[in-house]
């Protein structure tokens, strides 16, 4: 075991991360956490649950206890991994005008939400010129459903002076096709926020590997 592991370290060192396969690179991030065990068939089996590196990494922490030999370390890491991949990109878009710069929007928005297995509504809270103030996930709700108060977006967007706002909520169902409900509900925040002079520069939902923009849609 301990020659496949400095054999996998070395080859991770001369030729970078596209020499190791998923389940290979699964393996090298339990190393540190599982130290006695083999890594291999506990990579593999995150694999084969849940269908992608990246499905392994946002997967629930209840889900990921399910499988046989990872310990609470090699999860804490697992979860660390994940939340540093969502920091990195929310890091770029710092000091940056946010529609200037709308690919790394969607990249940080699909790391931090593609694969949550329940509803988040998230705010980007913009200064006049499109700089990011703030960004908050405001509810948290079901598989299917995610309560949102116009109002409160409202009252938090004039607790940041905030001038605009970009909404974004998942669907877990991996379809990111608006419902009724989703357009109504980002019509009666507009219809709040254009008095205080407050735009509301899309509504974005975020589904697996696909995105769909409300402004683009022309639904508002």
């Amino acid at each position: 075991m301990k020659g496949h592991r400095q054999r996998l370290r070395e080859r991770f060192r001369k030729s970078g991360e596209d020499s190791l396969a998923d389940y290979e690179l699964l393996e090298f991030l339990l190393f540190s956490a599982l130290p006695r065990r083999d890594t291999k068939p506990v990579a593999k089996a995150l694999l084969q649950r849940f269908g992608s590196f990246s499905a392994a990494l946002a997967a629930p922490r209840a889900r990921l206890c399910e499988i046989p030999g990872l310990s609470d370390v090699s999860i804490d890491t697992l979860k660390a991994v994940h939340a540093a991949i969502a920091r990195y990109h929310r890091a770029e878009l710092q000091e940056r005008r946010l529609l200037d710069s709308w690919p790394r929007v969607l990249d940080y928005l699909r790391a931090s939400m593609e694969l949550n297995t329940v509803e988040e509504f998230r705010i980007l809270f913009l200064d006049r010129k499109n700089g990011l103030i703030a960004d908050e996930v405001q509810q948290t709700g079901t598989v299917d459903h995610t309560p949102v108060y116009p109002r409160e977006v409202i009252r938090r967007a004039l607790e940041h002076a905030a001038t605009a706002l970009i909404l974004v909520h998942n669907h877990p169902s991996g379809d990111p096709t608006p419902s009724r409900a989703d357009i109504r509900m980002t019509k009666t925040i507009i219809e709040i926020a254009a008095p205080l002079g407050i735009e509301i520069h899309d509504h974005v939902i975020i589904g697996l590997r696909k995105n769909v923009s409300l402004r683009e849609l022309q639904l508002i």
